[in-house]
């Protein structure tokens, strides 16, 4: 049987970097994979090693709620052993593993705990030094009624979907309030139910003929009939917010998660990096 270390440690890269089953990777893929595991193990195997590891203690229910996650990906309990007996695992070996990579963890978390705290002027520097990261794109609150375009289907040609959408638009036009219940009656769009209300949408977002259209309209006005790829759409903007840049009391929390992550990680690296110098000193 595999070790099961590795196995396990292979499995989780596959799906970290490729967002694929390990045996869904392709040569070169599984390649990599194999690489940076190799590499992986070789860290975790010295963080085991140390007095930090041997001080911690897993509550059992933490270990049968990450087996239980695990467990949980697959429809039945035929297809979980399936699974384990294709990858050379039983439910003991996959037991060692997880209570292996979370040991790995916990000494991760408790080295990165160390790093000294971020200060205010810290926060505030980095606020200063990249404003542009937290720069608010325009969004525009919007609406739409589609109608679809199907040549089989009787009454959704091209031709007589446009005399719809213009039907539409004529009534929209002289009772503007009425969106919500044209679009509930006549949108053949899921949105339909919400009165055909997509939401704040920034750019990039929609069709380019519908962002066109979209982004050229004053607030509570109406587009003429636009074409896409689904049909004829009328578009209704309700209210732009106008790009502005986020002040920093609104960012304050998440630049200091940021520097703190930063830090907790340059802490942890440094930790591993004397690690390393430490076994390559006793190997000689």
């Amino acid at each position: 049987m595999p070790e099961p270390a590795g196995v396990y440690l292979a499995l989780k890269l596959a799906e970290r970097l490729y967002r694929k089953p390990l045996e869904a990777l392709a040569a070169d893929e599984r390649r990599r994979v194999a690489s940076v595991a190799a590499r992986q193990q070789e860290i975790e195997t010295l963080i085991l090693s140390t007095a930090e590891a041997g001080s911690v203690i897993l509550p059992a229910a933490s270990i049968e709620a990450c087996l239980a996650e695990i467990r949980g990906r697959y429809a039945s309990e035929d297809d979980y052993q399936a699974d384990l007996d294709r990858i050379g695992l039983d439910a003991a070996a996959l037991r060692l593993a997880v209570e292996r990579d979370m040991v790995v963890e916990a000494v991760l978390e408790k080295v990165g705990a160390r790093a000294a705290a971020v200060s205010d002027t810290e926060v505030e520097i980095f606020w200063f030094m990249h404003k542009d990261r937290f720069r608010r794109a325009e969004t525009r609150v919007l609406r739409h009624i589609l109608i679809t375009i199907n040549e089989q289907l009787a009454g959704n040609e091209r031709e007589a979907a446009r005399n719809k959408i213009d039907a539409i638009r004529e009534r929209l036009l002289k009772n503007p309030e009425r969106f919500a219940e044209q679009a509930l009656k006549h949108s053949e769009c899921p949105t339909a139910m919400n009165g055909g209300l997509l939401g704040s949408v920034p750019r990039g977002q929609l069709y380019a003929e519908l962002e066109a259209a979209a982004f050229a309209l004053p607030e509570a006005a109406l587009s003429a009939p636009v074409e896409s790829e689904l049909g004829w759409h009328l578009i209704r903007c309700d209210a732009i917010n106008a790009e502005r840049q986020s002040q920093l009391a609104e960012v304050r929390q998440t630049i200091r998660e940021h520097l703190e992550q930063q830090r907790r990680g340059m802490c942890q690296k440094s930790w591993i990096n004397a690690l390393r110098r430490q076994a390559v000193a006793q190997s000689v």
